[in-house]
């Protein structure tokens, strides 16, 4: 992670201890977290399917993870958002490394937003498209 400023980086480490049982358990970290984009990275390892790639639910909830907190961020701090869709397609494999997680809003209206992230592997290539679409609820913190 690059260097930050002081405040960016205590926000940064918040999300990181909320960020949930099944991205702590996958060591899914939040890189940056702002209205326009949310990322992030999770080790390969430890997430691979049997043929030693990495899984593609591993992919989806990478995708679910990041794009939910930009859906989160939209409506922060008096709102909630809970995910409605989620669609992946799976371009190549990754064996090791890390991937990295880039959401960004296609559209954000009044009740729902929708999200397209985009993972690559280590050396940029596109490992996983998906799309996130998540249902805004307004001023229900």
């Amino acid at each position: 992670m690059s260097e930050q400023e002081p405040d960016v980086a205590d926000q940064l480490a918040r999300m990181n201890a909320v960020r949930g049982e099944l991205a702590e358990r996958m060591e899914i970290e939040l890189t940056q977290v702002t209205l326009d984009r949310v990322t992030g990275r999770m080790p390969v390892a430890g997430n691979r399917q049997p043929y030693g790639l990495l899984h593609g639910g591993a992919s989806a909830v990478l995708a679910e993870t990041l794009g939910s907190f930009h859906a989160a961020t939209v409506v922060a701090p008096e709102g909630t958002a809970v995910g409605l869709e989620l669609s992946c397609t799976h371009h190549r494999g990754a064996r090791d490394g890390f991937v990295t997680g880039e959401s960004t809003a296609i559209f954000v209206g009044r009740t729902v937003a929708t999200f397209e992230i985009v993972v690559s592997n280590e050396a940029g290539e596109r490992v996983c498209t998906a799309r996130l679409t998540c249902v805004l609820r307004r001023g229900t913190a």
